[in-house]
């Protein structure tokens, strides 16, 4: 039952996103929304990890499947992706790359500033 009441919690959330992005009228994906939300939420304990922890770690586990049908698709249109493979895969390394270097950076500095933190108590 814990684990349903932890979805359920996931869905209102999810609801709730979808509303402020039909109302907001900005560019943004439900998704970005829904992130700062839940950062939001979490970061200021009105919901406590607890709550969420263990649904989140499932939909984790399980995220991999959601791209079975993507490549699925890209197979079923492989006359058309075969053209522009290298080119793809140049952005994809590119941005993989910059993703992992920025994330990494971004990290760092968390990191050095939480330790200035505690260094200051």
């Amino acid at each position: 039952m814990r684990l349903l009441e932890q979805f359920g919690i996931i869905l209102t959330l999810t609801l709730i996103v979808e509303i402020i992005r039909a109302v907001v009228p900005l560019p943004i994906p439900a998704s970005v929304y829904g992130l700062i939300l839940m950062l939001v939420l979490l970061k200021t304990k009105i919901i406590p990890l607890a709550s969420v922890k263990h649904a989140g770690k499932i939909l984790l586990e399980t995220m991999p499947l959601m791209f079975i049908p993507a490549a699925v698709g890209l197979l079923n249109s492989w006359t058309v992706v075969k053209t522009i493979v290298l080119p793809l895969l140049v952005v994809v390394a590119i941005s993989t790359v910059t993703v992992m270097v920025i994330s990494g950076r971004v990290t760092q500095m968390v990191i050095h500033i939480d330790q200035r933190r505690g260094d200051a108590k």
